[in-house]
This record gives structure tokens, sequence and C-alpha cells, in this order.
């Protein structure tokens, strides 16, 4: 419990690192309740870092938000920060609807862009926005959507135990407590590209398409629940979705927007097929088979607390018949909050166990920025993949896809 308690107490007010020469300056469009936890505490412990402007609708907000935050420049206009000289990057946490036209203004203004998920309102925009021709230029701009819980060691630690060819099964939730929103909220309104799809069920989708390695060929059934008051009845505040992948295998994935009181963590698990495993020890009349059950619990914060747990079923059989001659289960439980905890290739890779999944994802946008390598990236094609799956849900469910801007 105390290890529980110092690590989320230094992640939310880390340590503060002196900042070097051409340290990589942020400004954020948007006084937006995602942007602290996001890009603002994150670069805190950055070295090369710094978030120095801000702009909103409103200056009074913008204001009060940078006195807040100690982030030195106030700006009028989204526009005044791209215009800036001394801005090198752009974080991008807009509703939904406007992060097409910021993020291609912010690329043709030769910045830099950390773009918050989902990255656009639909493939249309993906395809537009990641095959812009300003990005296929020398010395390009560098954009990444922001899905933060990818870059945590935990992921990479859970994937690591998965055979997606063999994957047979998976299910993933995920939820956030009816407190913290309302019906009024840009997270049900269709203008602004809201639903549980595209603010919560993307993580879900994303998880998915990690977990087998593959894109979905089909999305089988979609059930959503809306108001239903002639004003949301656009937006999802929950779903239950079934994909098809190309092994054959299922993916489900279920989230609301309106859960109960008390956090439950959200959770992807994973059920492969039986596969023979080699055992010299065996006499040539005999095989050795398992089926492994591979769980993640707090798949989309690990920072918080995280459980990995895997169960692998064997059988000792006979070839000829089939018949089991020995039958047992191995369990084990993994964590890994540091990338040295995750193991493997993954062990010399740095961070601390109190870093964020938002911290792990500056080193490596930091990293690209600088010409470094980068361990792990979501492509542009990935973003493109990603969208696609969220239109698919969205057409199949009858809800229809989100609009698309008149921006170009």
């Amino acid at each position: 419990m105390y290890a529980l308690i110092l690590r989320i107490f230094t992640a939310f007010g880390p340590p503060k690192a002196e900042k070097v020469d051409g340290a990589i300056r942020f400004g954020v469009l948007g006084a937006a309740k995602i942007a602290p936890m996001a890009i603002i505490t994150a670069a805190l412990s950055h070295p090369e870092v710094i978030v120095q402007a801000v702009s909103a609708r409103d200056r009074t907000r913008a204001e009060e938000f940078a006195k807040k935050h100690g982030i030195p420049d106030v700006r009028d206009t989204y526009q005044d920060i791209l215009d800036d000289p001394n801005i090198d990057a752009i974080f991008i946490p807009l509703p939904n609807s406007l992060h097409y036209e910021w993020a291609v203004r912010s690329i043709r203004a030769g910045k830099h862009v950390l773009l918050e998920k989902p990255s656009v309102n639909n493939q249309t925009e993906a395809k537009l926005l990641f095959k812009l021709p300003e990005l296929s230029e020398p010395n390009a701009p560098v954009i990444l959507e922001a899905f933060h819980s990818r870059f945590h060691p935990a992921m990479h630690k859970f994937l690591s135990f998965i055979d997606g060819p063999n994957v047979v099964h998976v299910h993933t939730d995920s939820m956030v407590a009816s407190w913290l929103t309302a019906k009024d909220n840009i997270e049900f309104n269709y203008k602004l590209g809201g639903g549980s799809m595209m603010m919560l069920g993307t993580y879900n989708f994303a998880f998915l398409r990690m977990i087998f390695g593959a894109e979905p060929e089909e999305c089988l059934d979609v059930d959503t629940s809306i108001f239903g008051d002639g004003i949301h009845d656009q937006c999802d505040y929950d779903f239950k979705a079934k994909f098809r992948f190309p092994n054959g295998g299922i993916g489900e994935a279920t989230s609301t927007m309106r859960g109960p009181y008390w956090w439950k963590p959200s959770e992807a698990r994973v059920t492969h097929k039986e596969v023979i495993v080699p055992d010299k020890t065996l006499p040539s009349t005999q095989e050795k088979a398992r089926t492994r059950v591979a769980t993640m619990h707090g798949m989309m914060h690990a920072i918080v607390w995280h459980r990995i747990d895997i169960k692998d079923s064997y059988v000792i059989r006979n070839k000829a018949d089939g018949h089991p001659i020995k039958k047992w289960t191995e369990s084990a439980s993994h964590k890994a909050y540091t990338f040295k905890e995750a193991g493997d290739q993954f062990a010399s890779l740095p961070g601390e166990a109190w870093w964020m999944s938002y911290r792990f994802q500056l080193e490596q946008f930091v990293n690209r920025v600088k010409g470094r390598k980068t361990q792990y990236w979501v492509t542009a094609q990935d973003s493109i993949d990603q969208m696609k799956m969220v239109d698919m849900a969205y057409a199949k469910s009858g809800l229809g896809l989100r609009p698309t801007s008149d921006f170009r």
C-alpha cells in the first residue's frame, strides 16, 4: 500500500527536471481538463520539454489555467500560438471534431503535433490528416496520436504473453463513473464527435487490434444505449461490440460512461486456442498441449494499479486416441511499472515506477522529434486503421459515423 501511495503521489507531483538548451516548447490549444495530466505534469520531469503557452476560447479562462499550472504565456487565439516562432510543438486536447482542422493547421505551420485520441472524427479525416503532403517532406513535422496507455511498460509486458494468430477470443471492458460525466458535456455532443465509442471505447478497439496483431474484417454486432431525448440521440453512452478478425478469432469490447460509483479497473481477457508444446521428455506416442488465458487488469491506467494473470492449462495425452494421461494448471501473476520490470528486450529502456503512461509517451515523442530511436510508436497507418474500426462500429450500430470536417 505504501508503494502505491508513494507512486501515485510522485506521479502527480514529480520532481522538476532542469531544462536544457534546445528544449521543445509546447503550445496547448484549449484549457482542457485532460491537459494537466497529459502534457503539463509529464513535462515537469522531462528536461527537454517546456509547456510555454496556452490559448482558449475564453482568454480569462486561459489566464486562470496558465496561472494555476505555471504556463508563462497566454495567447488570444489558437492561431496566435501557431504563428509564434518560439513554439516548436502543439498539444491538441480540443473536442474531437476540431482535431483534424487544428492538426492540419499546426502541421502547415511547421509545428510538431501531439494529438489527443481519437485522432479525428472518422477514417476519412484520418486519411486526409496522416497523408498530408507536408508529412512526406524532408524534416517534416512529427505527429503522434496520443494513445498514452499503449506506451506503458505493463502493456508491452502483457503483449509478450500473447500469440496473436492463436487467439480465439478477447474480452475487453472499460468504464467511467456516471458522476464524472453529464448529459450536456462534449462527450455526448454528436457535432463535436461525442459518443462512448469515441471517448472510451477507442481504447478497447486499440487493445483488440494490438492483441490480434491484425485489423478486424467485420463488425458482427453492436448494441448501444442512448439518452433518447431528441437531442443526444446519435451519441451512445455505453456499447457492446463484437468483431471478427482474420484468424477467425472474436474480439469483444464493452464500455460505459455511466458506470457505477466505484471504479472498476479496465480489463482485457485473452483466450488462446490449444497449441502443442514440444517436450523431449515424452515418448513419441504422447504429446503435450497448452491452452492459455491471459488477463490484464488495469489496462488503461496502469500507473494506478495493474496485474497480469497468466493461466496455462496443460494436458499430456496419447497421440493415437487423444486419451488424456495427465492434466494440470500453472498460474502466475506479473506487473511492470518500469521497462526494467517488463524485462527482455525492454529491460534497458528508461523510466521510473512513478512515470504515468503520459510520461512514457512523452519520452518517445521527444525522441522522435530529436531524431533519436523510438522503441514504440503509433504510426500514421495505425491511426488510420484505428478510425476505420471505429467507423465500422458506428455504421453497424445505426448511429452513423461522426461528422467530417469541411476544413481543407
